[in-house]
């Protein structure tokens, strides 16, 4: 079975093409044009679609001409899952929290798992053993710190992160620029680190499972084991559509 999952996000549209449960392909930053070759080149059998921005309705409207099978709109409050969702505002919740969760789910069954996902937002979620969406943290993203350092305050200047992921950022800043990159990314790898160390605290055996476009800062920052999955969400939008397809 071909499938497509999109995943519309705050920055940018993301496109995973599967073959059975193998992503073949992916890309981020994707128009409706580019989407739509997509879809002519691999002509998938199915196609799922979620969004934290615009409705998913223009982009099922255009599809359904072209795909013979189901296009799903996920809606995380009335879409039926393959796992449990202990969410108290389930219409309030992200579609990308709940498809990174049911993406763990499927990787790591019969562990409690967290979820890294470090992109606009940091997220940090966890799926129970039992296979059920518990909620979790939502924090600034790094870029969102960096800008809101210099969008709030009268002189601190726009900082970007290192081109390089593993760079070392030295603790104690000597200029202001040098100051934001320690306060923003050790900072960040800090809280996480944390965050972590709480949950396995609470919850033995517990895995973590990295995603996001800034994963690879993290992953050399977080001293333990961790699965590194950066299409954890289009991942979890596959198995989404392969339950409904099944039923």
């Amino acid at each position: 079975m071909r499938t497509l999952a999109l995943d519309i996000g705050n920055t940018a549209v993301k496109v995973g093409l599967f073959e059975a449960d193998a992503l073949i392909e992916s890309a981020a930053g994707q128009t409706q044009a580019q989407v739509l070759a997509a879809v002519h080149r691999y002509r998938p059998e199915h196609v799922v679609l979620a969004s934290v921005a615009e409705p998913t309705a223009t982009w099922a409207e255009t599809l359904r001409p072209l795909i013979p099978g189901q296009v799903l709109e996920f809606a995380p409050a009335t879409t039926p899952l393959p796992i449990g969702n202990a969410y108290a505002t389930p219409h309030t919740l992200g579609a990308d929290r709940l498809a990174a969760a049911v993406g763990a789910a499927w990787l790591l069954p019969g562990r409690p798992v967290v979820i890294v996902d470090a992109g606009t937002a940091l997220k940090c979620d966890l799926v129970s053993a039992d296979g059920a969406f518990q909620g979790g943290s939502i924090a600034p993203g790094l870029a969102m710190r960096f800008r809101a350092l210099h969008t709030f305050t009268g002189r601190l200047p726009l900082v970007e992160k290192p081109a390089a992921e593993t760079e070392d950022i030295p603790l104690t800043g000597t200029d202001t620029q040098a100051a934001i990159r320690s306060g923003v990314l050790n900072g960040a790898a800090a809280e996480v680190s944390g965050m972590l160390a709480e949950y396995e605290a609470r919850y033995p055996g517990l895995a973590v499972v990295l995603a996001g476009g800034d994963a690879p800062f993290f992953r050399a920052r977080l001293k333990r084991p961790i699965f590194v999955v950066p299409e954890l969400v289009l991942l979890g939008l596959h198995r989404i559509l392969v339950y409904h397809v099944a039923s």
